[in-house]
């Protein structure tokens, strides 16, 4: 009986560990790693990595455009506490405008620059350095990207580099998968064009195989000569359809579409749920190819 008595205290307690353990051993805000990233996309791609380890922070938050945000007070005081910040690094406005503000906020921030193995390609006249710096449009460039981050975190916190490379592997195969998804759907269709208002595509048209083909005019909304020319280029190439980015004015947009008979379309490149959002936009532009 006291032996059946003590196999079931031994049960009880087992399972009260089970329900509280992993509540114990779970995270609290000051225990996790805080890091600062400058987009949104970027978030996805380093809570991959970091899982409920760390506590991120988006300097450049929904529907805002990282050529014209300023950091606010609430955003200075996270980066004030954090212990990692990851830069696109390719030239993004807001880095090139606030980065010398933010270290100087806290000058134990070690910047990890997400661009680091990535070859830039040419952009607009307006961008720094004549370099486009929308790299992570590109899976290619993203597995990059979380490279560099993983290597950022190992850095600073190198008694959890297993848990931390083995959740970079598996967000590397799920960025493998997407790859192999987008080649197999604008297979055949290489070295068609699409319409864009603001150039942010040209990495991704790269990998594979089509054309950017943009409205802006080095950043700027077109003159009338401009739109014209817009025009003429659309309808020689029997493109229809016009794509926008939600962070931008799309008056013009709407003007070409309606000259070329078109219909505008949204495409966001800086949504949070990286993966998902890539796939869905690459459907609407191989629709939205030249037919």
């Amino acid at each position: 009986m006291a032996k059946t008595r003590l196999a079931c205290l031994v049960i009880i307690a087992a399972l009260v560990l089970a329900i509280l353990l992993p509540g114990c051993l779970q995270q609290t805000d000051e225990d996790r790693i805080g890091v600062a990233v400058t987009i949104m996309p970027q978030k996805e791609m380093v809570e991959a990595i970091g899982g409920d380890r760390i506590k991120v922070t988006v300097m450049v938050p929904p529907n805002a455009s990282p050529h014209t945000y300023s950091p606010i007070p609430s955003q200075m005081a996270a980066v004030a506490e954090a212990r990692l910040y990851f830069k696109v690094g390719s030239g993004v406005e807001f880095e090139i405008g606030h980065m010398d503000e933010i270290t100087a906020q806290n000058k134990a921030l070690e910047v990890v620059d997400c661009s680091q193995g990535i070859a830039l390609i040419e952009g607009d006249e307006h961008e720094e350095g004549g370099k486009d710096p929308h790299i992570w449009l590109s899976p290619a460039n993203a597995k990059q990207m979380v490279r560099n981050m993983c290597e950022g975190l190992v850095n600073v916190d190198q008694a959890n580099k297993d848990y931390y490379e083995g959740r970079r592997d598996a967000y590397l195969a799920r960025l493998d998968q997407l790859d192999l998804e987008l080649k197999e759907l604008f297979k055949g269709k290489e070295g068609s064009s699409f319409l864009v208002y603001h150039p942010a595509w040209a990495y991704f048209a790269k990998d594979y195989g089509i054309n950017e083909l943009a409205i802006e005019e080095a950043g700027k909304r077109p003159g009338p000569a401009g739109v014209v020319a817009v025009v003429n280029q659309a309808r020689e190439n029997g493109i229809r359809v016009v794509f926008v980015s939600p962070q931008f004015d799309s008056s013009s947009a709407k003007t070409i579409a309606e000259e070329i008979g078109g219909t505008v379309v949204s495409v966001d490149p800086l949504a949070e749920n990286y993966i998902d959002n890539l796939r869905t936009v690459a459907g609407k532009l191989a629709q939205g190819l030249a037919q």
